[in-house]
């Protein structure tokens, strides 16, 4: 399992758009994806579960991945949150 932390950092949190691009990318993977906030686990494959995260900006998010592609799952997500979703 490869587990890395981030901070939602673009302005708007994680709504509608930013969920659906952390689906999309995560669908690319065959390892199971999660992301925690506050203890709370949201299935990374699911939009629904994503924004039901409720994560606003400058919360602290945790993307865990395993499988077989799971280091390059963590990266590809991680790169999502510090490109502010390509929102700012």
């Amino acid at each position: 399992m490869v587990e890395i932390t981030v901070t939602v950092s673009n302005t708007l949190g994680i709504h509608a758009r930013p969920a659906s691009m952390i689906v999309q990318a995560a669908m690319k993977f065959k390892s199971e994806i999660q992301l925690v906030k506050s203890g709370t686990t949201a299935d990374a494959k699911s939009i629904m579960s994503v924004m039901m995260l409720a994560a606003a900006c400058n919360t602290t998010v945790i993307i865990k991945a395993s499988g077989e592609d799971e280091q390059v799952a963590v990266e590809t997500i991680k790169n999502l949150f510090e490109q502010k979703f390509n929102e700012e």
